[in-house]
């Protein structure tokens, strides 16, 4: 193994070890959106986002056209039995990320062609790297169409053109959930370098995200009463606690992205912590913030989706690099 890597290390002096990364792209993004997997998952999300936007039409049909923000109700607005689109997102992308990337490589240590791919003049980092960027490149494209399906059922449900402010929180939320993706995408390539078969790197990520989406609130919240049990029952003791269970939870890839969703698409949310009715004097409450105000509130948020991406795929890419590929 040292003299493989010893190789690829000769090799990479000699030339860009980012040669190919571009072909690498375009072929991974023709291989998902050509693939059936990738086009039952297309045609769910469609449906779902259809039936979650008429139902959200219906759902504030009743508002008038003078009610403010009616673009962004289309994504927060909720009717039984569907949930509301943003939630609805919240729920699926994490399974389409995975599902993107849970084989990318162990696919091709199993069908015995990454050696065959590496004894081109294609280096690993161009390899892992393009990898990853074709398919959180397929996942934006996916989820730009739908972001767009649901401006266009707006158009044709609400008869009136969304405003500039309604636009760029919309924007925002779609990169969001891009970044959301991002996260869940590159603990599927982590994965998919570990373990060699397909199917134990696709439950070891689906165990991951079904761990933060049930489990870690419960976690949290015994942490919270174990390291600061209230003993007095005075105000800074219940105002310490809290705060350490909401410290606990935003470890969490969901909380963060649910928080940062809450902003964006509702306006008039000022805070995203706990805060107690007298620091609210002076405050004109229920005025919606600019969104420029609204992104500076979520910007740990994002920083922290992104960071934690990177350090997956920063920790992929030194397995990636120690592995044998000679099958």
């Amino acid at each position: 193994m040292d003299r493989e890597v010893n190789r690829d290390q000769n090799q990479a002096r000699e030339g860009s070890p980012w040669k190919g990364l571009g072909v690498i792209i375009a072929k991974e993004m023709a291989d998902h959106l050509t693939s059936a997997r990738m086009r039952i998952l297309e045609i769910l999300i469609v449906l779902t986002a259809a039936g979650t936007g008429y139902a959200a039409l219906q759902n504030i049909s009743g508002f008038g056209n003078q009610d403010e923000f009616l673009f962004l109700k289309l994504f927060t607005s909720a009717r039984e039995p569907l949930p509301a689109f943003a939630g609805f997102m919240g729920f699926l992308v994490p399974l389409v990320a995975i599902a993107l990337a849970f084989d990318a490589i162990n696919g091709e240590f199993n069908r015995r062609t990454l050696s065959r791919i590496l004894s081109q003049p294609i280096y690993r980092d161009a390899l892992l790297l393009g990898k990853f960027l074709g398919a959180f490149g397929t996942l934006a494209l996916v989820l730009a169409a739908i972001w767009l399906l649901i401006f266009g059922i707006g158009l044709l449900g609400l008869g009136v053109p969304p405003t500039a402010q309604e636009v760029s929180r919309s924007f925002l939320f779609l990169l969001t959930t891009i970044i959301y993706g991002g996260f869940w995408m590159a603990l599927g390539m982590l994965f998919s370098v570990l373990f060699r078969q397909t199917a134990t790197a696709a439950l070891g990520s689906i165990a991951v995200w079904l761990f933060f989406t049930a489990f870690w609130e419960i976690l949290a919240n015994l942490a919270a009463q174990s390291l600061l049990p209230i003993q007095h029952g005075f105000l800074e003791e219940l105002m310490a606690r809290a705060r350490l269970e909401l410290v606990l939870s935003r470890i969490s890839p969901n909380t963060l992205f649910v928080e940062a969703t809450v902003a964006l698409l509702s306006p008039a949310v000022r805070s995203l912590g706990l805060i107690l009715p007298f620091e609210l004097q002076g405050a004109i409450l229920g005025a919606p913030l600019p969104v420029g105000q609204s992104l500076l509130m979520i910007w740990p948020h994002l920083s922290g989706l992104f960071a934690a991406t990177i350090l997956l795929f920063a920790l992929a890419y030194i397995a990636f690099q120690r592995k044998e590929i000679r099958v």
